[in-house]
Protein backbone atom coordinates (compact mmCIF):
# COMPACT_ATOMS: atom_id res chain seq x y z
CA UNK A 1 0.00 0.00 0.00
CA UNK A 2 1.14 3.55 -0.69
CA UNK A 3 1.27 5.85 2.34
CA UNK A 4 2.03 9.57 2.00
CA UNK A 5 3.82 11.60 4.67
CA UNK A 6 3.65 15.42 4.59
CA UNK A 7 7.02 17.15 4.41
CA UNK A 8 6.98 20.93 4.01
CA UNK A 9 4.45 21.45 1.19
CA UNK A 10 5.21 18.08 -0.42
CA UNK A 11 4.25 14.47 0.22
CA UNK A 12 6.77 11.65 0.56
CA UNK A 13 5.18 8.40 -0.63
CA UNK A 14 6.28 5.03 0.75
CA UNK A 15 5.20 1.57 -0.32
CA UNK A 16 4.48 -0.31 2.89
CA UNK A 17 3.25 -3.87 3.47
CA UNK A 18 -0.21 -4.51 4.91
CA UNK A 19 1.43 -5.67 8.15
CA UNK A 20 2.28 -2.06 9.00
CA UNK A 21 -0.38 -0.51 11.23
CA UNK A 22 -1.46 2.95 10.09
CA UNK A 23 -2.38 5.27 12.95
CA UNK A 24 -4.51 8.16 11.79
CA UNK A 25 -7.26 10.42 12.97
CA UNK A 26 -10.79 9.23 12.40
CA UNK A 27 -12.72 11.27 9.87
CA UNK A 28 -14.11 14.55 11.18
CA UNK A 29 -17.37 15.95 9.84
CA UNK A 30 -16.52 19.37 8.41
CA UNK A 31 -18.58 22.49 8.85
CA UNK A 32 -20.27 23.21 5.50
CA UNK A 33 -20.69 26.87 6.42
CA UNK A 34 -17.70 27.66 8.64
CA UNK A 35 -18.32 31.41 9.01
CA UNK A 36 -21.89 30.69 10.07
CA UNK A 37 -20.65 28.07 12.55
CA UNK A 38 -18.36 30.63 14.19
CA UNK A 39 -21.06 33.31 14.30
CA UNK A 40 -23.52 30.83 15.81
CA UNK A 41 -21.01 29.79 18.48
CA UNK A 42 -20.50 33.44 19.45
CA UNK A 43 -24.23 33.83 20.08
CA UNK A 44 -24.75 30.41 21.73
CA UNK A 45 -21.53 29.80 23.68
CA UNK A 46 -20.75 27.25 26.37
CA UNK A 47 -20.85 28.53 29.92
CA UNK A 48 -20.99 32.30 29.26
CA UNK A 49 -23.39 34.91 27.90
CA UNK A 50 -23.20 35.63 24.17
CA UNK A 51 -20.17 37.61 23.05
CA UNK A 52 -22.45 40.44 21.92
CA UNK A 53 -23.89 40.68 25.44
CA UNK A 54 -20.45 40.69 27.06
CA UNK A 55 -19.16 43.34 24.67
CA UNK A 56 -22.01 45.82 25.26
CA UNK A 57 -20.60 46.90 28.61
CA UNK A 58 -16.93 47.09 27.56
CA UNK A 59 -14.97 49.93 25.96
CA UNK A 60 -11.91 48.02 24.70
CA UNK A 61 -10.98 44.49 23.66
CA UNK A 62 -7.90 42.35 23.14
CA UNK A 63 -8.11 39.28 20.91
CA UNK A 64 -5.19 36.87 21.28
CA UNK A 65 -4.34 34.84 18.16
CA UNK A 66 -1.74 32.12 17.55
CA UNK A 67 1.45 32.80 15.61
CA UNK A 68 2.45 31.47 12.18
CA UNK A 69 3.49 28.05 13.53
CA UNK A 70 -0.17 27.13 14.10
CA UNK A 71 -2.51 26.69 11.10
CA UNK A 72 -5.41 28.49 12.75
CA UNK A 73 -8.12 29.59 10.27
CA UNK A 74 -7.97 33.21 11.44
CA UNK A 75 -9.59 34.51 8.26
CA UNK A 76 -12.69 32.52 9.23
CA UNK A 77 -12.57 33.11 13.00
CA UNK A 78 -11.71 36.80 13.22
CA UNK A 79 -14.31 38.52 10.98
CA UNK A 80 -17.37 37.35 13.01
CA UNK A 81 -15.64 38.28 16.27
CA UNK A 82 -14.64 41.73 15.02
CA UNK A 83 -18.09 42.36 13.56
CA UNK A 84 -19.74 41.40 16.87
CA UNK A 85 -17.47 43.73 18.84
CA UNK A 86 -18.16 46.70 16.58
CA UNK A 87 -21.91 46.10 16.46
CA UNK A 88 -21.88 45.88 20.27
CA UNK A 89 -20.24 49.29 20.64
CA UNK A 90 -16.50 48.66 20.87
CA UNK A 91 -14.92 51.00 18.36
CA UNK A 92 -12.42 49.54 15.93
CA UNK A 93 -9.53 51.63 17.21
CA UNK A 94 -10.11 50.20 20.68
CA UNK A 95 -9.61 46.58 19.63
CA UNK A 96 -6.11 45.08 19.74
CA UNK A 97 -5.16 41.82 18.04
CA UNK A 98 -2.26 40.35 20.00
CA UNK A 99 -0.14 37.61 18.40
CA UNK A 100 0.81 34.98 20.98
CA UNK A 101 4.37 34.39 19.85
CA UNK A 102 5.54 32.92 23.15
CA UNK A 103 9.28 33.00 22.56
CA UNK A 104 9.03 32.72 18.77
CA UNK A 105 9.94 35.49 16.37
CA UNK A 106 7.34 38.15 15.44
CA UNK A 107 5.02 37.75 12.44
CA UNK A 108 5.23 40.77 10.15
CA UNK A 109 4.58 41.94 6.59
CA UNK A 110 3.54 39.31 4.06
CA UNK A 111 3.61 36.63 6.74
CA UNK A 112 1.13 38.53 8.89
CA UNK A 113 -1.06 39.19 5.86
CA UNK A 114 -1.14 35.46 5.10
CA UNK A 115 -2.37 34.84 8.65
CA UNK A 116 -5.19 37.37 8.99
CA UNK A 117 -5.69 38.97 5.58
CA UNK A 118 -4.80 42.44 4.32
CA UNK A 119 -8.07 44.08 5.38
CA UNK A 120 -7.76 43.15 9.05
CA UNK A 121 -4.01 43.78 9.07
CA UNK A 122 -4.51 47.32 7.75
CA UNK A 123 -7.66 48.16 9.74
CA UNK A 124 -6.82 47.06 13.27
CA UNK A 125 -4.11 47.53 15.87
CA UNK A 126 -2.11 44.31 15.50
CA UNK A 127 0.86 43.73 17.82
CA UNK A 128 3.30 40.89 18.38
CA UNK A 129 4.10 39.66 21.87
CA UNK A 130 7.78 40.09 22.78
CA UNK A 131 8.68 37.96 25.78
CA UNK A 132 11.60 40.18 26.81
CA UNK A 133 9.98 43.57 26.23
CA UNK A 134 9.66 44.36 29.92
CA UNK A 135 7.67 47.58 29.50
CA UNK A 136 4.82 45.50 28.01
CA UNK A 137 4.81 42.91 30.80
CA UNK A 138 3.32 42.89 34.30
CA UNK A 139 3.70 40.43 37.16
CA UNK A 140 0.31 39.04 38.22
CA UNK A 141 1.37 36.28 40.64
CA UNK A 142 4.22 33.97 41.61
CA UNK A 143 4.47 30.17 41.50
CA UNK A 144 7.22 28.49 43.49
CA UNK A 145 8.68 31.99 43.85
CA UNK A 146 8.91 32.37 40.06
CA UNK A 147 7.44 35.60 38.62
CA UNK A 148 4.40 35.11 36.37
CA UNK A 149 4.40 38.06 33.96
CA UNK A 150 1.81 38.62 31.24
CA UNK A 151 1.51 41.06 28.32
CA UNK A 152 -0.14 44.34 29.34
CA UNK A 153 -1.98 44.77 26.02
CA UNK A 154 -4.05 41.83 27.23
CA UNK A 155 -4.22 42.67 30.93
CA UNK A 156 -5.34 46.26 30.29
CA UNK A 157 -8.22 45.37 27.94
CA UNK A 158 -11.82 45.52 29.20
CA UNK A 159 -12.77 42.44 27.19
CA UNK A 160 -10.31 39.58 26.97
CA UNK A 161 -10.73 37.00 24.19
CA UNK A 162 -8.54 33.98 23.40
CA UNK A 163 -8.58 32.17 20.05
CA UNK A 164 -6.71 29.13 18.75
CA UNK A 165 -6.66 25.44 17.90
CA UNK A 166 -7.42 22.48 20.10
CA UNK A 167 -5.10 19.63 19.19
CA UNK A 168 -2.87 17.13 21.02
CA UNK A 169 -0.02 18.71 22.93
CA UNK A 170 2.88 16.89 24.54
CA UNK A 171 3.10 19.20 27.58
CA UNK A 172 -0.34 20.69 28.10
CA UNK A 173 -2.30 17.58 27.09
CA UNK A 174 -4.22 19.63 24.55
CA UNK A 175 -3.50 23.04 23.05
CA UNK A 176 -6.01 25.86 23.18
CA UNK A 177 -7.56 28.16 25.80
CA UNK A 178 -5.08 28.71 28.66
CA UNK A 179 -2.10 28.02 26.40
CA UNK A 180 -2.76 31.29 24.57
CA UNK A 181 -1.72 33.01 27.79
CA UNK A 182 0.90 30.60 29.04
CA UNK A 183 3.21 30.41 27.14
CA UNK A 184 1.61 32.57 24.41
CA UNK A 185 1.84 36.00 26.02
CA UNK A 186 4.08 35.31 29.03
CA UNK A 187 7.54 36.67 29.78
CA UNK A 188 10.93 35.06 29.38
CA UNK A 189 11.33 34.79 33.15
CA UNK A 190 7.98 33.03 33.40
CA UNK A 191 9.06 30.60 30.71
CA UNK A 192 12.31 29.93 32.55
CA UNK A 193 10.12 28.39 35.22
CA UNK A 194 7.35 26.81 33.11
CA UNK A 195 9.79 25.25 30.66
CA UNK A 196 12.54 24.44 33.13
CA UNK A 197 14.33 21.12 33.00
CA UNK A 198 12.63 20.19 36.29
CA UNK A 199 9.07 20.86 35.07
CA UNK A 200 9.53 19.25 31.64
CA UNK A 201 11.03 16.13 33.22
CA UNK A 202 7.72 15.60 35.06
CA UNK A 203 5.56 15.57 31.92
CA UNK A 204 6.20 12.09 30.54
CA UNK A 205 3.09 10.72 28.82
CA UNK A 206 1.24 14.06 29.14
CA UNK A 207 0.02 14.08 25.53
CA UNK A 208 -3.82 14.18 25.48
CA UNK A 209 -3.96 14.06 29.28
CA UNK A 210 -5.20 16.84 31.57
CA UNK A 211 -5.47 14.90 34.82
CA UNK A 212 -2.32 14.96 36.97
CA UNK A 213 -0.69 17.25 34.42
CA UNK A 214 1.56 19.79 36.12
CA UNK A 215 1.84 22.06 33.07
CA UNK A 216 -1.95 22.19 32.68
CA UNK A 217 -2.42 22.91 36.39
CA UNK A 218 0.02 25.82 36.35
CA UNK A 219 -1.48 27.21 33.12
CA UNK A 220 -4.99 27.10 34.57
CA UNK A 221 -3.84 28.90 37.71
CA UNK A 222 -2.23 31.67 35.67
CA UNK A 223 -5.20 31.99 33.31
CA UNK A 224 -7.63 32.39 36.20
CA UNK A 225 -5.40 35.11 37.62
CA UNK A 226 -4.99 36.95 34.30
CA UNK A 227 -8.71 36.71 33.50
CA UNK A 228 -10.52 35.51 30.39
CA UNK A 229 -13.98 36.64 29.27
CA UNK A 230 -14.40 34.45 26.21
CA UNK A 231 -12.58 31.90 24.08
CA UNK A 232 -13.09 30.87 20.47
CA UNK A 233 -11.24 27.61 19.93
CA UNK A 234 -11.59 25.43 16.85
CA UNK A 235 -10.83 21.90 15.74
CA UNK A 236 -9.59 21.27 12.20
CA UNK A 237 -8.92 18.15 10.14
CA UNK A 238 -5.75 17.20 8.27
CA UNK A 239 -6.94 19.26 5.30
CA UNK A 240 -7.14 22.18 7.75
CA UNK A 241 -10.89 22.48 7.29
CA UNK A 242 -13.05 23.65 10.16
CA UNK A 243 -14.69 20.75 12.02
CA UNK A 244 -15.79 22.24 15.32
CA UNK A 245 -16.12 25.60 17.08
CA UNK A 246 -15.99 25.78 20.87
CA UNK A 247 -16.73 29.23 22.23
CA UNK A 248 -17.46 30.61 25.68
CA UNK A 249 -15.98 29.77 29.09
CA UNK A 250 -12.23 29.15 28.98
CA UNK A 251 -12.51 25.81 30.79
CA UNK A 252 -15.95 24.47 29.87
CA UNK A 253 -15.74 25.24 26.16
CA UNK A 254 -12.17 23.97 26.03
CA UNK A 255 -13.04 20.66 27.67
CA UNK A 256 -15.82 20.12 25.13
CA UNK A 257 -13.31 20.65 22.33
CA UNK A 258 -10.77 18.35 23.98
CA UNK A 259 -13.37 15.57 24.03
CA UNK A 260 -13.90 15.98 20.29
CA UNK A 261 -10.16 15.83 19.63
CA UNK A 262 -9.74 12.84 21.92
CA UNK A 263 -12.49 10.94 20.12
CA UNK A 264 -10.83 11.51 16.76
CA UNK A 265 -7.10 11.83 17.44
CA UNK A 266 -6.26 9.22 20.10
CA UNK A 267 -5.62 5.66 18.93
CA UNK A 268 -5.16 2.86 21.45
CA UNK A 269 -2.48 0.19 20.98
CA UNK A 270 -2.24 -3.06 22.90
CA UNK A 271 1.56 -2.93 23.14
CA UNK A 272 4.59 -0.84 22.25
CA UNK A 273 6.19 -1.11 18.82
CA UNK A 274 9.67 -1.57 17.35
CA UNK A 275 9.57 1.00 14.54
CA UNK A 276 7.64 4.26 14.14
CA UNK A 277 7.51 6.02 10.77
CA UNK A 278 6.13 9.52 11.25
CA UNK A 279 6.07 13.12 10.04
CA UNK A 280 6.26 16.52 11.70
CA UNK A 281 2.92 17.52 10.16
CA UNK A 282 4.03 19.46 7.09
CA UNK A 283 4.25 23.24 6.65
CA UNK A 284 3.93 25.45 8.68
CA UNK A 285 4.41 23.19 11.69
CA UNK A 286 7.62 21.61 10.35
CA UNK A 287 9.29 24.90 9.45
CA UNK A 288 12.05 24.22 11.98
CA UNK A 289 13.46 21.17 13.73
CA UNK A 290 12.45 22.84 16.99
CA UNK A 291 8.83 21.91 16.22
CA UNK A 292 9.76 18.33 15.22
CA UNK A 293 10.08 17.52 18.92
CA UNK A 294 6.30 17.06 19.03
CA UNK A 295 6.16 14.10 16.68
CA UNK A 296 9.32 12.60 18.20
CA UNK A 297 7.75 12.59 21.67
CA UNK A 298 4.56 11.03 20.30
CA UNK A 299 6.68 8.35 18.64
CA UNK A 300 8.76 7.77 21.77
CA UNK A 301 5.66 7.22 23.91
CA UNK A 302 4.72 4.10 21.90
CA UNK A 303 8.23 2.86 21.05
CA UNK A 304 10.08 0.05 22.76
CA UNK A 305 13.36 1.13 24.33
CA UNK A 306 16.04 0.86 21.64
CA UNK A 307 13.50 0.94 18.81
CA UNK A 308 13.78 3.01 15.63
CA UNK A 309 12.11 6.23 14.45
CA UNK A 310 11.94 7.48 10.86
CA UNK A 311 10.75 11.08 10.60
CA UNK A 312 9.91 13.36 7.65
CA UNK A 313 10.30 17.09 8.28
CA UNK A 314 10.80 19.99 5.87
CA UNK A 315 12.66 22.39 8.19
CA UNK A 316 12.76 25.13 5.56
CA UNK A 317 14.09 27.48 8.28
CA UNK A 318 16.69 25.00 9.51
CA UNK A 319 17.09 23.93 13.12
CA UNK A 320 15.34 26.93 14.64
CA UNK A 321 16.32 29.97 16.67
CA UNK A 322 19.93 30.91 17.32
CA UNK A 323 19.61 29.62 20.89
CA UNK A 324 18.16 26.29 19.76
CA UNK A 325 20.91 25.88 17.14
CA UNK A 326 23.55 26.46 19.82
CA UNK A 327 21.99 23.80 22.07
CA UNK A 328 21.75 21.18 19.33
CA UNK A 329 25.24 21.91 18.02
CA UNK A 330 26.98 21.90 21.39
CA UNK A 331 25.43 18.82 23.01
CA UNK A 332 26.31 15.68 21.01
CA UNK A 333 24.56 13.31 23.42
CA UNK A 334 21.52 13.34 25.75
CA UNK A 335 23.91 13.04 28.69
CA UNK A 336 25.80 16.17 27.57
CA UNK A 337 22.50 18.05 27.47
CA UNK A 338 21.35 16.78 30.88
CA UNK A 339 24.60 17.69 32.63
CA UNK A 340 24.51 21.28 31.40
CA UNK A 341 20.84 22.25 31.09
CA UNK A 342 19.49 20.55 34.21
CA UNK A 343 21.20 23.40 36.08
CA UNK A 344 18.72 26.34 36.42
CA UNK A 345 21.51 28.91 35.98
CA UNK A 346 22.20 27.51 32.50
CA UNK A 347 18.62 27.93 31.24
CA UNK A 348 18.33 29.28 27.69
CA UNK A 349 15.46 29.92 25.30
CA UNK A 350 14.16 26.80 23.53
CA UNK A 351 15.94 24.29 25.74
CA UNK A 352 12.62 22.54 26.51
CA UNK A 353 12.12 21.36 22.93
CA UNK A 354 15.73 20.28 22.84
CA UNK A 355 15.08 18.38 26.08
CA UNK A 356 12.27 16.43 24.39
CA UNK A 357 14.41 15.71 21.36
CA UNK A 358 17.21 14.38 23.54
CA UNK A 359 14.69 12.28 25.46
CA UNK A 360 13.60 10.70 22.17
CA UNK A 361 17.21 10.24 21.02
CA UNK A 362 18.07 8.58 24.31
CA UNK A 363 15.05 6.25 24.15
CA UNK A 364 15.41 5.23 20.51
CA UNK A 365 18.25 3.09 19.22
CA UNK A 366 18.32 5.12 16.00
CA UNK A 367 16.50 8.09 14.45
CA UNK A 368 16.46 8.46 10.65
CA UNK A 369 15.64 11.93 9.34
CA UNK A 370 14.53 13.02 5.88
CA UNK A 371 14.72 16.82 5.86
CA UNK A 372 15.61 19.00 2.86
CA UNK A 373 16.19 21.94 5.21
CA UNK A 374 18.72 20.35 7.59
CA UNK A 375 22.40 19.98 6.81
CA UNK A 376 24.16 16.63 7.00
CA UNK A 377 26.46 18.12 9.64
CA UNK A 378 23.62 19.17 11.95
CA UNK A 379 21.89 15.80 11.76
CA UNK A 380 25.18 13.98 12.41
CA UNK A 381 25.94 16.19 15.43
CA UNK A 382 22.99 14.83 17.40
CA UNK A 383 23.49 11.26 16.18
CA UNK A 384 20.66 11.22 13.64
CA UNK A 385 21.01 9.51 10.26
CA UNK A 386 20.20 11.76 7.31
CA UNK A 387 18.22 10.34 4.38
CA UNK A 388 19.10 12.02 1.10
CA UNK A 389 15.97 11.63 -1.01
CA UNK A 390 12.70 9.75 -1.44
CA UNK A 391 14.44 6.76 -2.99
CA UNK A 392 16.76 6.35 -0.01
CA UNK A 393 13.78 6.74 2.34
CA UNK A 394 12.06 3.83 0.63
CA UNK A 395 15.22 1.70 0.62
CA UNK A 396 15.97 2.29 4.31
CA UNK A 397 12.40 1.62 5.38
CA UNK A 398 12.34 -1.57 3.31
CA UNK A 399 15.49 -2.77 5.09
CA UNK A 400 14.16 -1.80 8.53
CA UNK A 401 10.99 -3.79 7.90
CA UNK A 402 13.07 -6.96 7.73
CA UNK A 403 14.45 -6.48 11.26
CA UNK A 404 11.57 -4.78 13.10
CA UNK A 405 8.60 -6.96 13.95
CA UNK A 406 5.91 -4.49 14.99
CA UNK A 407 5.72 -1.32 12.89
CA UNK A 408 3.45 1.71 13.05
CA UNK A 409 3.15 4.53 10.51
CA UNK A 410 1.80 7.94 11.56
CA UNK A 411 1.42 10.10 8.43
CA UNK A 412 -0.21 12.94 10.37
CA UNK A 413 2.61 13.07 12.91
CA UNK A 414 1.75 15.25 15.92
CA UNK A 415 -1.94 15.48 15.03
CA UNK A 416 -2.64 11.90 16.15
CA UNK A 417 -1.57 10.28 19.42
CA UNK A 418 -1.01 6.61 20.08
CA UNK A 419 -1.69 5.44 23.63
CA UNK A 420 -0.63 2.02 24.85
CA UNK A 421 -3.49 0.55 26.87
CA UNK A 422 -2.64 0.42 30.56
CA UNK A 423 0.45 2.64 30.34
Amino acid sequence: MKVEFPCDNDQIALELPETVEIIQTSEFLTENYPEHAVASALESPIGTPALSELARTRSSACIVISDITRPVPNKIILPPILKTLEESGIERQNTTILIATGMHRPNLGDELESMIGADIMNSYHVVNHYCQKQDELKEITRIDDAPIEINTHYLDADLKILTGLIEPHFYAGFSGSRKSILPGIASFDTMKFMHSYKVISQLEGANCRLDNNLFHQYAMEVTQKAGVDFIVNVVINKMRELCGVFAGHFEQAHLAGCEMVKDHAVVELDQKVDLVITSAGGYPLDSTYYQVSKCLISAMDILNKGGTIVVFCGCREGLGSEEFCTIMRSNPTPEDFRKHHSQPDNFVIDQWCAQNIYQALDHAGQVYIYSPGLSDEDVARFSGKKLADAAECQAVVKELLTTHKRVVAIPEGPYVVGKVVGS
